[in-house]
């Protein structure tokens, strides 16, 4: 009964406190987006799927009115523009078929905000900034601070400086920067030196330079937003400055005389000591019903945080088939307070540890606040199927902030450490894995693949094939882990649109489009089985600009029938026949690796092929790297869907 009585009478105080202030409530979930351009030039926003595209001179204001639920909405900046009569022509960057209203995304290099919006009150609004292949201005994308619901947002994005003027000469393109990492490939000459500047300029904001992962905000429902071109230092200029109640008035003019200025400030007086008075209570109130405002917001805010991290542990309870569920003290005292360390992942670092006679691998979460969808992902995905060639998770940790997987421990570590030549660092005489493991080893994979993506209820992509991924028991036995990234898709759905996610040098061509299939990871287990065939890495900077990209490299040397060039000294020196059957596993890579997904083949095809029960298909298109990439047509904002229950990938074990 307190409670309530408490709540009444906030209620009451906050009613009285907006009407003296005479603020109005809006139950509209639409946003309003203010554009501002605060450079010293034009610029000519662009703004998909609303809005579409305008000439926005310096210091003017272009205001967007956003309905809830856009779900792929984005603003960028075109820059050195001009524009005829019906809007033909075409800009330095950021252009979109050269009209000046755009109704599909720009070209690179440029600097593009991302947003979705709900059109619910339990949801969030999520945005971010992407530095798109390059740069070509600085802006910032922040919530409006208003009281409107600028509360509850996540700190916002900003790339303030202009890293444009910074520049080195071999990046420079007209209008911008280009990035030294175009999509999945980089340049090897100036990937090491440039990309510090990207990071330092822009450390919010999503680029290939920095490999930095996704980082997305989020705000409440019906949050109105502010995208500003060349934005200052302190954005807190940008708002007007506050008036004072207790501003004395203007000056009255000196009298005359000395009795009439004695009469004259008498009377002024008067009403100047009543205006003080006045202006006090009034200041006094509003600054006391704003003090009990914030408090009851705060605690709210804080009530409403405990309620949610109580309901999101309970909902792994709820889950089907979960694992083992630990305590943070357990896994504390497993791994001796993480002592040590046996690598890190995308989301987190993996410790070693011991429950009971039992070597288990903890991985635990750097950034609980952007990995957990990826935790629960990996959680009701691994927990719930079973297969030799997927790694065993034993059980896992949601407790407060804490968030860790527990897995089987893989005494060989992965095969990265394997597989890679390690020359120049005293490991020239480390062991080296013979053809036939490195036979079993690709089969192994292809099993784990192909269970993900034909035997479940639905198709899992796991979307971050890769050596690091690839774990190798005391047999090397090789098993697939890892599955942060994972994808579900419907069996009745040909494709998924997802934002780019993954590892640059083993992402498919169509990662540049979104627009995504199990065949995603059909073209990164080719560029794998290249690897452990050469025993280098598909992007290496320490080799020459013509080496440093091992699928260029496999082009040119099909070209010119020397794939035996690209074998593994180990693998040649054992025998001729081994020699022969590494080229037969190149031209298996080979089909796997076709632009075109759809000629790929399914994975259980390739485990045939390997058991030897059918031949590598012969029509193959042997281009397996995009030169001329598709327009970033489709949308790549995270959507936030409400992660799969573990029934629905479950399927035969």
């Amino acid at each position: 009964m307190g409670a309530r009585s408490s709540s009444t009478w906030t209620q009451h105080l906050l009613l009285l406190f907006f009407l003296v202030l005479g603020v109005a409530t809006n139950s509209s979930h639409s946003s309003t987006i203010n554009i501002t351009n605060r450079c010293s030039y034009t610029v000519w926003p662009a703004a998909t799927p609303v809005g579409g595209g305008m000439q926005l001179e310096p210091g003017k204001t272009w205001v967007l009115q956003v309905p809830g639920n856009t779900q792929s909405g984005r603003v960028w900046a075109r820059t050195g523009c001009s524009f005829d009569g019906p809007g033909k022509k075409s800009c330095q960057t950021g252009d979109c078929g050269g009209v000046l209203a755009c109704t599909t995304s720009g070209q690179p290099p440029m600097t593009m905000a991302e947003f979705t919006l709900s059109d619910s009150n339990n949801m969030d609004d999520y945005f971010d900034i992407t530095v798109v292949d390059g740069f070509n201005l600085p802006m910032d994308f922040l919530p409006v601070p208003s009281s409107k619901g600028s509360s509850g947002c996540s700190r916002g994005p900003r790339c303030a400086a202009d890293i444009t003027s910074q520049c080195p000469d071999e990046l420079k393109v007209p209008g911008g920067c280009r990035s030294a990492c175009n999509g999945s490939s980089c340049d090897a000459s100036t990937v090491n030196s440039n990309t510090v500047f990207y990071a330092r300029m822009c450390p919010d904001a999503y680029t290939y330079a920095t490999d930095n992962g996704p980082v997305t905000y989020s705000c409440p429902s019906g949050t109105d937003y502010q995208i500003i071109f060349c934005p200052p230092v302190d954005l807190v200029s940008l708002s007007p400055p506050p008036t004072s109640p207790l501003s004395p008035p203007p000056t009255s003019p000196t009298a005359t005389n000395g009795t009439s200025s004695i009469t004259s400030s008498s009377k002024s007086k008067r009403p100047r000591i009543f205006g003080y008075v006045l202006g006090g209570s009034i200041g006094g109130f509003i600054l006391i019903a704003s003090l009990v405002f914030f408090f009851v917001l705060h605690r709210r805010r804080l009530h409403r945080r405990q309620e949610m991290q109580e309901e999101e542990e309970a909902e792994f309870g709820r889950l089907p088939g979960m694992p083992r569920r630990f305590t943070f003290e357990q896994l504390q005292e497993a791994t001796d307070q993480f002592r040590e360390k046996l690598g890190e992942g995308g989301f987190g670092s993996v410790f070693k540890g011991r429950f009971g006679e039992q070597a288990i691998a903890v991985k635990r979460l750097d950034r609980a606040g952007q990995g957990k969808r990826e935790f629960l992902a990996e959680v009701q995905t691994i927990g719930s199927i079973h297969h030799i060639n997927l790694v065993r998770v034993i059980g896992f940790c949601a407790e407060k902030t804490h968030r860790l997987l527990v897995y089987e421990y893989m005494p060989n570590g992965s095969l990265d450490q394997w597989i890679f030549c390690r020359q120049g660092q005293g490991d020239d005489d480390a062991p080296r894995l013979h053809w036939q493991t490195r036979h079993k080893i690709i089969a192994h994979v292809a099993k784990g693949l192909a269970y993900l993506h034909e035997e479940c209820m639905k198709r899992v992509a796991h979307l971050d094939v890769k050596p690091q991924n690839i774990l190798l028991d005391d047999n090397f036995d090789a098993k697939l882990s890892d599955f942060g990234l994972c994808k579900l898709i419907d069996r009745d759905k040909s494709q998924v649109v997802t934002r780019m996610r993954g590892t640059p040098g083993y992402l498919a061509p169509e990662w540049l489009t979104s627009h995504i299939t199990e065949k995603a990871d059909v073209y990164s287990f080719g560029v794998v089985v290249m690897e452990i065939i050469s025993g280098r890495k598909n992007l290496d900077t320490s080799r020459s600009e013509k080496s440093f990209h091992l699928i260029t490299l496999l082009e040119e040397k099909l070209r010119s029938d020397r794939l035996v060039d690209l074998i593994d000294m180990c693998i040649t020196s054992d025998s001729q026949a081994q020699e022969q059957e590494a080229i037969q596993m190149m031209k298996l890579a080979m089909w796997c690796l076709q632009i075109d997904c759809k000629r790929r083949p399914k994975m259980s095809e390739v485990v045939k092929v390997l058991e030897g029960s059918i031949s590598v298909e012969t029509d193959i298109d042997h281009n397996f790297v995009v030169t001329n990439p598709p327009s970033f047509s489709a949308p790549r904002i995270v959507v936030m869907s409400a992660p799969p229950l573990a029934s629905e990938v479950s399927g035969p074990r």
